[in-house]
């Protein structure tokens, strides 16, 4: 009798497998464009400049670079709360790059997010942002990529943890996280809008960092841009929609140009892997272009959100970080936080201070802050990093005393919140 029942549930259990794969299997092809429905990459002198010029902008050098080896030969791990991803060697070696690769194949990789043999790759991958990038684009970045030299170089196998390293919790999450772009421009209120939404929404690929994610690493659909952590540098990207945060709707269009392309303006400065984002992509932006993505940037819709507040810290640790930042701190950025104009920014009303989220303080306390030397500010100043002369107690307490003077009133930093950062960073 016990066989009898087993076997149609088995089947039953087994048809219902396969239903679920297939269904699967379709969420996946969801609007990804065939192979072979394009036209062969131009390569004239034209299209190869426009070409290196996206991948500026795309940043691709970045990821697809390893610390000390050749550009664009892949091999650079991408830290994910699942393991690491090493990224794949884009030059035209036939044996461990894009040497045998088609236009079309390369299209259907930034496209629908698949590698030339129809693997899924993975999103460390921004392809849910370069899915936007058009055909004609695709094109020139591989016409580009084609003119490099070619540099054999296996990268490392991905260090994933189970489940996540099979094709098949790949295929799931894709099912529920991804879906393949128009290849088409979406039109905005005005040319330049257009223009701002497809450079920010597709190879600048803002999302990737500055939305937050949830436990399975898709982008929350509620929070667009909204902040969230840079989990393999262990930084905050501050939300776009928060003038508490690094929204700039309020900020003249000159200020947020200069931001982008400079890397410090009169109303902040960038740090961490934003300052190596515009250090290595965005101060390459030509005027028009960088005109463009600010417009987009300053039309963002904010949501409400105040400067954090708190409680006090006790009065002792108060005591201990204000001689801290007597003897270490207030010869640049001045006895009550004012900064020195040009040179060092102010603490007081300082909205990077006041955020709820002190994690960027404290690796900036840490590892040092230094903006990005760029052409149109080739001498930048830099704050030295703190991390072998200040303990775990002391970090915390020249934070809380900053974040509660002048006004900030912003709550204390935690000892296990700066020994986090420690630890993330590998220090």
């Amino acid at each position: 009798m016990k066989r009898r029942i087993f076997g149609p549930i088995a089947l039953a259990a087994a048809a219902l497998v396969a239903v679920a794969v297939y269904a699967v299997s379709a969420l996946n092809r969801l609007g990804e464009t065939p192979l072979g429905s394009g036209s062969p990459a131009a390569t004239s002198p034209e299209v190869v400049a426009r070409g290196a010029y996206l991948a500026r902008i795309g940043d691709c050098a970045s990821c697809h670079t390893q610390p000390g080896g050749a550009d664009y030969a892949g091999g650079r791990a991408i830290r994910t709360p699942f393991g690491a991803v090493y990224s794949s060697n884009l030059t035209p070696d036939d044996a461990t790059g894009l040497g045998h690769w088609t236009p079309d194949e390369f299209w259907r990789a930034l496209h629908n997010g698949r590698s030339r043999d129809g693997r899924l790759l993975y999103p460390a991958f921004p392809y849910t942002e370069y899915t936007h990038v058009t055909r004609e684009d695709a094109d020139a970045i591989f016409s580009y990529l084609r003119t490099l030299a070619p540099v054999r170089q296996e990268p490392a196998r991905h260090q994933l943890d189970f489940p996540y390293s099979t094709q098949a919790a790949l295929a799931v999450w894709r099912a529920l996280y991804f879906r393949p772009g128009s290849g088409e421009v979406t039109q905005q209120a005005s040319p330049e809008l257009t223009r701002g939404a497809y450079l920010t929404q597709g190879l600048g690929h803002c999302a990737a960092c500055h939305t937050p994610r949830n436990a399975l690493g898709g982008l929350r659909s509620d929070a667009p841009l909204g902040g969230g952590l840079v989990e393999g540098d262990a930084w905050w990207a501050p939300s776009l929609t928060s003038e508490a945060q690094a929204g700039v709707s309020q900020w003249a269009e000159d200020d947020v140009v200069a931001l982008l392309t400079r890397g410090v303006s009169a109303q902040a400065g960038v740090s961490g892997p934003m300052a190596e984002v515009v250090f290595s992509s965005l101060q390459y932006l030509d005027a028009e272009d960088a005109r463009a993505m600010a417009a987009w940037l300053r039309q963002l819709p904010q949501r409400a959100e105040t400067a954090a507040h708190g409680k006090p810290p006790p009065a002792g640790v108060l005591e201990r970080g204000h001689e801290i930042y007597h003897d270490q701190c207030a010869q640049c950025h001045g006895d009550e936080g004012q900064g020195k104009p040009g040179a060092f920014p102010a603490l007081a009303g300082n909205r990077a201070v006041r955020m709820a989220e002190p994690l960027n303080l404290v690796q900036i306390v840490l590892h040092g802050g230094y903006l990005p030397a760029t052409a149109g500010n080739p001498r930048p100043y830099g704050m030295p990093p703190f991390r072998q002369s200040l303990s775990d107690d002391d970090v915390a307490a020249v934070l809380s005393y900053i974040r509660d003077a002048w006004g900030n009133g912003a709550p204390p930093v935690g000892i296990v919140s700066v020994h986090r950062a420690r630890e993330r960073a590998g220090s």
